[in-house]
């Protein structure tokens, strides 16, 4: 058993002290990634501020603030004569991407066994725990921002910050992609199954299998996504 003693990288999921208040920046970026993870604003399609300005009621100075934000993150690409484009990937992007997140994420996965603590376990199957609440509503978008958190979070307890950076960067350009993964019945309950093996194997503290598990699931992922493409 791993000592339970406070660590600066423990997943917090309870309401501790005041809530804080996002700021307008932080409001503006979570309301257009959302739409970009939904596909509200498709692929190739381009930003149009003042309509979006209006639809979210506010002016362009911080939209376009949080647009050069998520131009960082990789959702949208920002060019002089087009502005704001969100971003579309050919299948080997796609491809490629999702077969280096699946190394990153299969290394990570034997490093959290051996280097996180029980509590920190636990944390991530608590929010396993509530992302198949999510599923059980059918409440995907929910879902699937709670799913992409347990994959951060298995990066964070692997205590590797460079390999959390790297993975965070391509995570990050996915949302969409990893989004479309779980359209229809059959490929959502085939990504619950995934993550049901994901958290029984970290439980375990199984790293050979967790490894296993989590390559195998950006396989999948693949194989789920790229008709859809």
């Amino acid at each position: 058993m791993k000592p339970e003693a406070a660590n600066p990288l423990t997943i917090d999921l309870e309401d501790r002290g005041p809530i804080a208040r996002p700021s307008l920046h932080e409001a503006i970026v979570a309301r257009v990634r959302d739409m970009i993870i939904e596909g509200n604003l498709p692929p190739g399609s381009r930003i149009h501020e003042g309509n979006l300005g209006i639809e979210l009621g506010v002016s362009r100075t911080p939209l376009r603030e949080a647009l050069k934000f998520l131009a960082s993150e990789g959702l949208l690409e920002l060019s002089p004569g087009r502005g704001a484009v969100v971003r579309q990937f050919s299948p080997k992007d796609v491809r490629d991407s999702l077969v280096v997140l699946g190394d990153l994420e299969g290394l990570a996965g034997r490093l959290a066994c051996e280097h996180a603590t029980d509590a920190e376990i636990q944390e991530v199957r608590k929010l396993h725990d509530r992302m198949m609440d999510m599923y059980a509503n059918r409440d995907r978008l929910p879902y699937f921002k709670l799913n992409q958190n347990i994959h951060t979070a298995i990066l964070r307890i692997s205590k590797n910050e460079a390999l959390a950076d790297v993975h965070g960067i391509l995570q990050a350009r996915l949302r969409r992609i990893r989004y479309i993964g779980n359209e229809g019945p059959e490929k959502w309950a085939g990504a619950v199954a995934d993550h049901e093996e994901i958290i029984s194997a970290l439980e375990a503290r199984d790293s050979e299998r967790l490894s296993k598990v989590l390559n195998a699931h950006m396989e999948k992922t693949w194989e789920r996504v790229k008709n859809a493409i």
